[in-house]
């Protein structure tokens, strides 16, 4: 059974179609983070040790999508957040608490973006935050492309080891590359919650410097 999901699996993935469903799938993952980009670009890694994808290929499709979606949403928050924004009450809670995001964005912009890219689901609402808040859109192409790429040449080399480790069994070989990329962005996320709980409130930073 295994065997025949791994030729499956092969023969999907050597198709020269996978660059182009590997683009919309990271492109779209960018702004509709229910498609799971990284599984099949870590798919993809595992199966380059055949050849087929190429790997250098897998790369560069893998981080140019996962670009061109980050733009979409930064887009849509820039277009249809900032009134949502001007609906805040001034001076309410929930306005300063915005207030203190949108000058931690301008101070640690760049961090805050690539760090958010290897979370799901928190790299959508980064970008559409950054958007909203409007960060300069040359500043946010620039890091967004640091962090498109680095993430596109991360999880290709996950996947790309455990192929290697696993080199006849390709399954095992994707579970290891899931499993190392799992582990990654579980301790990112525990550090994130770490700093959260060490962060001061906006609130009462505001309040003493009143």
């Amino acid at each position: 059974m295994l065997d025949l999901l791994a030729d499956l699996l092969h023969a999907t993935v050597a198709s020269p179609w996978v660059y182009l469903v590997l683009f919309a799938v990271s492109a779209i993952d960018g702004f509709f983070p229910v498609v799971p980009s990284e599984t099949l670009v870590i798919t993809a890694g595992v199966f380059a040790v055949s050849g087929r994808p190429e790997l250098g290929a897998v790369i560069v499709v893998a981080a140019a999508g996962a670009f061109a979606g980050d733009h979409v949403s930064y887009l849509l928050g820039r277009k249809a957040g900032t009134p949502l924004i001007e609906r805040i009450p001034p001076g309410s809670r929930k306005r300063r608490s915005f207030d203190w995001a949108t000058t931690s964005l301008h101070e640690r912009g760049g961090l805050v973006l690539v760090v958010c890219r290897y979370v799901p689901g928190f790299r959508t609402a980064t970008t559409v935050t950054v958007g909203a808040v409007r960060y300069p859109l040359r500043r946010f192409s620039l890091f967004d492309a640091v962090g498109t790429c680095s993430w596109a040449l991360y999880s290709s080399l996950v996947g790309y080891l455990g192929g290697r480790v696993f080199e006849q069994d390709p399954i095992k070989g994707l579970l290891l590359g899931l499993g190392i990329a799992l582990t990654i962005t579980v301790l990112v996320e525990a550090t994130r919650w770490y700093r959260r709980r060490r962060r001061p409130d906006p609130d009462s930073s505001l309040e003493s410097t009143a």
